[in-house]
């Protein structure tokens, strides 16, 4: 009898400290809240552009594919360098070497060919002279141009205006619901937000090789949307 009523007794203290646990000071469970969300949109002209080149080259003697694709590649920085790129976004962003067994009419194999690749990404800080950028990295032996992407260089005050107009946005959003419900909007309770800044792709294929003869490369960039959402939570009286 007296275990029995020890463990009633330790079951009803350890009940009150888990209530008491549970109350948070200054907290309202039946606290009422508007959440609205709001949308601020920039766009921007791009000023700058990634760009994947390469120089593919085969033979049947994997030091000669080597070989060719080295100078094949060398003079393509040097034209790249002479256009304009600074160095420092020319970077090597593949190199590959694999052997690849071509089969006749008759089903049966031919003789192995290696295969070497060497893809360049390149920034462009200057999109008037891409174009022609482009046109000079074919006549320098690129035969693989692919994945342009255009890009703004500093989205800060973009960035910032989008927020102001998404957080605008949600007040008045907030503030229509009020008046048409009857209430009345009190403190900020909770803000979130999130920023969406896409870069613009281009898949464009391009071919050519030292004897390519001379092309307009026509680029159009458009335009880059940069957009901001928000969600705020108002006490409602």
């Amino acid at each position: 009898m007296r275990n029995k009523f020890l463990f009633v007794s330790l079951f009803l203290v350890l009940t009150v400290l888990l209530s008491a646990c549970g109350a948070t000071p200054g907290a309202s469970s039946n606290q009422r809240v508007l959440s609205v969300s709001g949308t601020g949109q920039v766009f921007l002209q791009p000023d700058m552009a990634y760009i994947f080149i390469g120089v593919t080259t085969e033979s049947e003697s994997a030091t000669d594919a080597v070989a060719r694709n080295n100078a094949d590649t060398q003079r393509l920085l040097d034209t790249l360098k002479a256009a304009g790129v600074a160095e420092a976004d020319l970077r090597t962003s593949n190199f590959s070497i694999w052997q690849n067994t071509p089969y006749g009419p008759d089903g049966l194999p031919g003789k192995p060919v290696y295969r070497v690749d060497n893809t360049v990404y390149v920034t462009v800080r200057d999109l008037s002279k891409l174009g022609n950028l482009l046109d000079a990295a074919v006549r320098a032996g690129a035969n693989s141009i692919n994945s342009i992407q255009f890009d703004v260089a500093d989205k800060t005050q973009a960035l910032s205006q989008a927020r102001k107009a998404a957080v605008e946005a949600a007040r008045k959003q907030a503030e229509e619901l009020a008046q048409a419900t009857g209430v009345q909007l009190g403190n900020i309770q909770n803000i979130q937000y999130y920023d969406s800044t896409p870069v613009l792709y281009t898949e464009k294929g391009m071919g050519g090789g030292g004897d390519a003869a001379a092309i307009a490369v026509p680029i159009n960039p458009g335009q880059l949307q940069i957009t901001a959402t928000v969600t705020i939570s108002y006490e409602i009286k």
